[in-house]
């Protein structure tokens, strides 16, 4: 989808997304001291907007003007934060994201075809510092035949293998490849989505 669809999406609801953050990324990244964040395509950024309340300088980037300006508004709305939100509009495959800026940087649920994924994981490896830590979440290749959610093109999904692939040589040391169940509630029943997680770090 282009930038303009986003827009479109985005302003037609009052929210895209849930509010709060991915578990995943509550899961990893809860113990993590506060330093500097970039969520990439990070939507209405509420991964960045939870950093930011626990005391990260958070920068959500996203194509979609329309995301980002929701992004701002809802941090605008905080009452004491501890931490920054910054919003920058970019595309995750043409622009690059920084050379090794950030102490942590999150993908969550960047849904396009390999050959940009494979561009997009690169430059989010590169924007991590020494020290920091990339986490990728995505929708697992295998919800097409045992989970729910997600987009249905293969095309567009993958698994932590795959990540891990496209890390090779980037220098960063991979702790976590999984594949993970997230609880869901379809048509009121729980049910179970698969989501592809990969944590990896730079060494100092």
């Amino acid at each position: 989808m282009r930038a303009a669809e986003w827009d479109a999406r985005y302003a037609a609801v009052d929210r895209v997304w849930s509010t709060g953050p991915n578990v995943f990324v509550e899961q990893h990244c809860s113990a993590l001291p506060p330093g500097r964040a970039l969520d990439v395509a990070g939507g209405e950024g509420r991964n960045a907007l939870w950093l930011a309340d626990r005391g990260w300088e958070a920068t959500v980037t996203d194509f979609s003007a329309v995301a980002l300006q929701r992004a701002a508004h809802l941090w605008d709305q905080r009452v004491q934060p501890l931490g920054r939100l910054h919003v920058r509009q970019a595309d995750v495959v043409a622009d690059p994201l920084g050379d090794q800026g950030f102490d942590l940087v999150v993908v969550c649920y960047l849904q396009i075809p390999a050959d940009d994924r494979r561009r997009a994981h690169r430059s989010a490896a590169a924007a991590v510092a020494p020290g920091g830590a990339l986490l990728v979440v995505a929708h697992h290749t295998d919800n097409l035949t045992e989970g729910v959610g997600g987009p249905q093109d293969p095309a567009v999904l993958f698994t932590e293998d795959d990540v891990v692939a496209d890390l090779e040589g980037s220098g960063l040391t991979v702790e976590v490849a999984a594949k993970a169940a997230r609880a869901v509630e379809v048509a009121g029943s729980p049910a179970h989505a698969f989501d592809a997680v990969v944590l990896a770090r730079r060494p100092t």
